[in-house]
């Protein structure tokens, strides 16, 4: 910690003498709709980077998620930001303007429609009208995905809202379903649970078309009953990242890291998906490398 307070005026890029004010170090955090699990995530590591490194302001930027927040990071408009793996370009560039600072959970895809309603199975989106995610989220890029290996791209009527605009176009039914890729639980879906009648489509049996069109990030996992009272289903997955600007110095990034791991409680306490976290699983961050600052406090935290 001493290190990183005495690099901080530096990385602020203030002058050496003393008498003049230290400009804060911003840390520009990367989400997602307010009603998602990136900005619950975000906004509890901001108030974490704020309480314990001195001379750090760390906020939230809401955006469309992970697309956006790739570019938002790799251009320097942000300094942190979440995205799925299947997001991210199938190797990195030599020098690469993001880096990875862990895998933080897996984001689960869910395609929710009305309990009453004739969608049952993703074959039955053909004709109708459906969100498939905002522009530059990771729901679009997986949703279109599926519906391509589904041979559905083109028999759905695709509408592109966030979960927010999601959930009111399904209540007012302008839309028959909607997709929204993200943590258990989803805060948008369980208050929609909590005051309709809702199915989550079981969509399990499309891992193995999408690791064979799209490459292995994908795999099945569970939504049971209990975390939206719904009827248990498999679904795709895949795994979720935070990432970093590639030249944010080496112990700023170290303390980050750092506390992402040591916090994990705090973290939890803001979202379930947090707590899943471990050293032990958030090195694996194929294909993005470690920043160096993330990769020396995995190392030396090794018992």
């Amino acid at each position: 910690m001493a290190l990183l307070i005495l690099l901080l005026p530096a990385l602020a890029g203030v002058a050496a003498c003393r008498d003049e004010p230290r400009e804060p170090v911003l840390i520009r955090i990367a989400t997602g709709s307010p009603t998602a699990v990136y900005h619950a995530f975000g906004q509890s590591l901001a108030t974490i980077l704020n309480r314990e490194l001195p001379g750090v302001r760390a906020s939230v930027v809401v955006t469309a998620a992970s697309a956006q927040n790739v570019r938002l990071v790799g251009t320097g408009q942000a300094e942190l930001g979440f995205t799925q793996a299947d997001v991210l370009p199938p190797r990195s560039p030599e020098q690469p303007a993001v880096l990875a600072v862990a895998r933080v959970y897996d984001d689960l895809l869910h395609l929710v429609t009305t309990a009453g309603g004739p969608v049952r199975t993703l074959a039955d989106l053909r004709g109708r009208r459906v969100s498939v995610g905002a522009d530059g989220s990771g729901t679009e890029v997986t949703a279109k995905r599926l519906l391509q290996v589904a041979h559905l791209d083109d028999q759905v009527r695709q509408e592109h809202l966030g979960l927010d605009d999601s959930v009111a176009a399904l209540r007012a039914g302008r839309i028959e379903a909607f997709f929204f890729s993200g943590g258990l639980p989803v805060r948008g879906v369980a208050e929609l649970a909590g005051s309709t009648a809702v199915r989550i489509v079981d969509l399990g049996e499309w891992t193995e078309p999408l690791r064979r069109g799209y490459g292995q990030v994908y795999v099945t996992r569970d939504i049971p009953r209990s975390v939206y009272s719904t009827d248990p289903v498999s679904t795709v997955a895949n795994p979720n990242y935070l990432i970093v600007r590639a030249d944010l110095p080496e112990p700023l990034v170290r303390e980050v890291t750092r506390l992402l791991m040591e916090r994990r409680a705090e973290l939890a306490a803001a979202h379930p998906a947090a707590g899943r976290m471990s050293p032990r699983s958030a090195i694996v961050t194929t294909p993005l490398p470690l920043h160096p600052g993330a990769a020396d406090w995995y190392v030396s935290s090794k018992p």
